[in-house]
């Protein structure tokens, strides 16, 4: 049985669809480990997550913290019942109606009370230990963020033993670029960072994806980006990377696509150009 089966139980399902005893366990929880005076601010976004963020919520009011922490949701601009689902489970949120992950991030920064920010995504379920483990590597000298690796959950068309292999090509190719390259290996979902070097510098806005790789871009001159590697902390999440085509397909097309530019794993760089399909176009 894998760790995340619990929350995989109710992932997918709207709160009407869950048992009321655990929408009232997951709300005392939540509200157990909010701190008045938090050092870590956990910034849960969504966007059309009715579905999927109860479970998400879950695993985060089943964490094993060292630390005082708030919780805080973002509402991106949702068509659906996400608003509902942080009213319905307690959580302190905040609606940001302009569309990005971009503001959604920078609107929890704004609210954050925490000297450190991490960024949740509300279709991924986190393991009991996950801040901990990253708050362990990012209170070190010299170090202004943090990522980490992640895994898919299986499926009828993802199976646990593809997903193995394709994880540990990726992982091996990230481990490596990482070296030269850390900001490329960066990923929303998997991103703490030091909240009073962000505040110092730009979320930015004006892109479609790649802020969270050009926010740790922009702290490198705080600290290192640091890459927690324990599979403890190891999050799971769903396909909005891969798509509905199989593991086979969407192994030849990163191929392709990193196969591009594979010679900049061998230097580094301080500034990237933006690609017109990726600009936010501005009435």
């Amino acid at each position: 049985m894998a760790w995340y089966d619990k929350y995989m139980a109710i992932y997918g399902k709207k709160l009407c669809e869950i048992p009321q005893v655990v929408v009232e366990d997951i709300r005392f929880r939540l509200s157990d480990i909010q701190s008045d005076n938090p050092l870590i601010s956990i910034v849960v976004i969504a966007y059309n997550e009715e579905c999927r963020l109860t479970s998400c919520l879950w695993s985060l009011a089943d964490m094993q913290l060292s630390y005082p922490v708030e919780i805080i949701g973002v509402n991106n601009n949702s068509a659906d019942k996400t608003e509902d689902i942080y009213k319905s489970l307690g959580v302190q949120y905040y609606n940001e109606m302009r569309q990005s992950p971009g503001y959604a991030r920078k609107c929890g920064l704004d609210h954050a009370r925490g000297k450190f920010y991490f960024c949740i995504d509300a279709d991924t379920i986190y393991p009991k230990n996950y801040v901990d483990l990253m708050m362990k590597e990012l209170l070190k000298p010299n170090v202004s963020c943090i990522s980490a690796f992640w895994s898919f959950y299986p499926d009828e068309n993802h199976s646990r033993f593809g997903l193995f292999f394709f994880e540990m090509i990726r992982d091996m190719f990230l481990f490596v670029q990482h070296f030269k390259r850390p900001e490329l290996c960066v990923r929303g979902m998997v991103f703490a960072f030091n909240a009073d070097y962000a505040r110092q510098v730009t979320i930015r806005t004006d892109i479609r994806r790649g802020e969270d790789g050009s926010l740790a871009l922009s702290l490198k001159p705080f600290g290192k980006i640091a890459f927690l590697y324990n599979r403890k902390a190891r999050p799971v999440t769903g396909y909005g990377t891969l798509g509905s085509q199989s593991l086979w397909q969407s192994f030849v097309e990163h191929v392709k696509v990193q196969g591009k530019g594979l010679s900049r794993i061998f230097y580094k760089k301080d500034h990237y150009e933006d690609s017109d399909d990726n600009l936010v176009k501005r009435g």
